[in-house]
């Protein structure tokens, strides 16, 4: 009998990253590519599997997704911004490896690594945030990804403009959503500027703390998670840590006791490793799901 080597993939809007593991999850073999056109992208990165005779795949891929079961277009992605990627019948673009696939977004597979090894290991649940080009979020709850008739749209969820903030939000969807207001493209449409240009300049993250506040407040309302972890690029100015949970103590108002604030909203614990650590473990259980 053959061992089990996974392959994971991490389908990002600017990069894919492949990594194959054996059983006992030591690294293969990896490679990364940007994200062309899918017909340039992903007959690559079929072959890389197929070379490295993977058992089972998993993905993390960016959304949104159709993962409503029973859907004619499951596994495409939807409605994306992602030019040439609207639409693309992403799942059934690696039926031809035949082998068992599990697929959902990346920040649910974030979470999930991020539940199992990471941050909130030990915890039945949590929630993963990444602020980068857009604003994503994925659950667990009681052990396991949180989905519906689809997975969540948690960046788009609305938030109140501060009163001294005249932006008018950068969402082509909701204009003042979470992803609208708060996303990297949204902080270089208000202030002229990129994040890594704005260092230095206290408003732009005391602003930019009040509205991922909002959304993990509304967030924490409604799902109570055990840990919440902020990711992405925009994360990485660090300061933005200690705003978040201080603004975030401001707007709860004492109606929910989430502890130490500084327990409850952290970094990563696998670093920029989260979301390809979760499609890996995303193979795992597909070669469960094929076995059971």
């Amino acid at each position: 009998m053959n061992s089990a080597r996974y392959g994971g993939l991490e389908a990002g809007g600017t990069k894919m990253i492949c990594v194959v593991t054996d059983e006992n999850g030591k690294w293969l073999d990896q490679r990364t590519l940007p994200t062309l056109s899918p017909e340039e992208t992903i007959p690559q990165i079929v072959d890389f599997f197929k070379k490295n005779a993977i058992t089972s795949l998993g993905i993390g891929s960016f959304g949104p997704l159709d993962l409503k079961e029973g859907s004619h277009t499951y596994g495409s992605l939807a409605s994306t911004p992602k030019k040439g990627w609207k639409g693309y019948p992403l799942l059934e673009a690696f039926k031809s490896l035949e082998v068992p696939i599990s697929l959902t977004t990346d920040v649910n597979g974030a979470a999930l690594a991020e539940a199992t090894k990471g941050a909130a290991k030990g915890l039945d649940s949590c929630l993963y945030i990444t602020v980068g080009t857009g604003i994503g979020a994925g659950a667990v709850v009681n052990g396991t990804i949180l989905e519906g008739f689809s997975h969540p749209e948690m960046g788009h969820v609305p938030v109140k403009p501060h009163e001294n903030d005249t932006f008018e939000g950068h969402c082509p969807y909701h204009g003042t959503c979470a992803e609208g207001m708060a996303a990297g493209p949204a902080i270089q449409a208000r202030w002229g500027k990129a994040g890594v240009e704005l260092s230095e300049d206290d408003r732009v993250w005391q602003l930019e703390a009040y509205y991922l506040a909002q959304a993990i407040a509304a967030y924490t309302y409604i799902l109570s998670p055990k840990k919440v972890i902020l990711g992405g690029g925009v994360m990485k100015q660090k300061q933005l840590y200690s705003l978040v949970r201080e603004e975030l103590i401001r707007q709860l108002n004492g109606y929910v006791d989430i502890g130490d604030p500084d327990e409850y909203v952290v970094a990563p614990g696998l670093d920029e490793h989260a979301g390809i650590e979760g499609a890996l473990l995303l193979a795992k259980q597909a070669e469960k799901m094929a076995l059971s």
